[in-house]
């Protein structure tokens, strides 16, 4: 199978996905000749502290209009790329497994047409759905986590598909077993342990050095929001003194435009816990960033 994205032949399957509110700056509802594809997934439904991430999706939609749409760092413009925003994925109220299997769905239907998926959260349990259809395109995908949790559990609450149980989840469906976790700072012992003992811990200091031998390899980005210290991205179910900053990120950004990154999500927006609305700008801002990456990456 190949591994590089070509422009779309055909129409999305509209009934995997919800088209009405707000869309992200500079996109499009039609898919056709674009090459990333865009959707959100409003689903909060294993929160274990503060709920809300549901509401993720739509806030970064609507402040996206606040941001330019040209990314100085990358020198890159969203007006000189074609990607389509297909809405929110139908999912169903309640457990996590039936939202999983639609998640998995409607990104093999995004892959299908050849586009390179952007998920928005929601949760971060929805990410083994996305991370599981990208890699039956791409057996050998390498899995790059940014995240305050190591998520490593095997069930949280008496929920295997908690999001505390990401990675866990994310590891089951990923062949290649391998996955790069950036600044882990909470975790249980045994989690720690097994980061350690793995040597899937990245130190913030030796991001880039970590990534660079892997130019070439399809990468898939998942980012979970707190990994920002909370003094900038306060609006976030499970916060984590001790953070990062856009510098940190823009670090990141740098080594990726390097990289075959063929799928991301960002995750773990709850915006109603930022009455200022600057966690939504920071998370629509990061967005940007990986929508120019994917539209423009190797």
């Amino acid at each position: 199978m190949s591994n590089t994205s070509s422009p779309v032949a055909g129409p999305l399957d509209s009934d995997l996905f919800d088209t009405d509110g707000a869309i992200y700056m500079g996109s499009r509802r039609d898919p056709a000749g674009c090459t990333v594809g865009l959707f959100g997934v409003p689903y909060d439904g294993t929160t274990s502290f503060r709920p809300g991430t549901r509401f993720g999706p739509q806030a970064i939609r609507e402040v996206s209009s606040g941001l330019e749409t040209y990314c100085p760092q990358l020198d890159l413009d969203l007006e000189d790329l074609a990607f389509a925003d297909l809405g929110a994925v139908d999912i169903p109220f309640g457990a996590p497994e039936p939202v999983l299997s639609a998640v998995r769905r409607a990104t093999a239907s995004v892959l299908a047409l050849g586009l390179r998926p952007l998920m928005l959260g929601g949760e971060h349990s929805i990410s083994s759905g996305a991370v599981g259809a990208v890699a039956e395109r791409w057996p050998d995908l390498v899995l790059v986590q940014l995240d305050a949790h190591a998520d490593l559990r095997e069930e949280w609450l008496g929920a295997r598909h908690s999001h505390a149980c990401a990675m866990r989840r994310c590891l089951e469906v990923l062949p290649s077993q391998r996955l790069l976790q950036i600044a882990i700072r909470s975790g249980t012992r045994p989690e720690f342990t097994e980061l350690r003992s793995t040597g899937r811990l990245v130190a913030i200091e030796q991001m880039a050095e970590a990534l660079r031998p892997l130019r070439g390899q399809p990468l898939y980005l998942t980012v979970d929001l707190d990994w920002f210290d909370p003094a900038v991205m306060p609006g976030t179910g499970t916060p984590e003194p001790g953070g990062f900053l856009w510098r940190d990120f823009a670090v990141l950004v740098d080594e990726l435009r390097h990289h075959h990154l063929v799928g991301a999500d960002v995750v773990e927006l709850a915006p109603q816990l930022d009455p200022t609305g600057v966690s939504s700008v920071l998370a629509a801002k990061v967005t940007r960033s990986l929508l120019l990456l994917l539209g423009h990456g190797a």
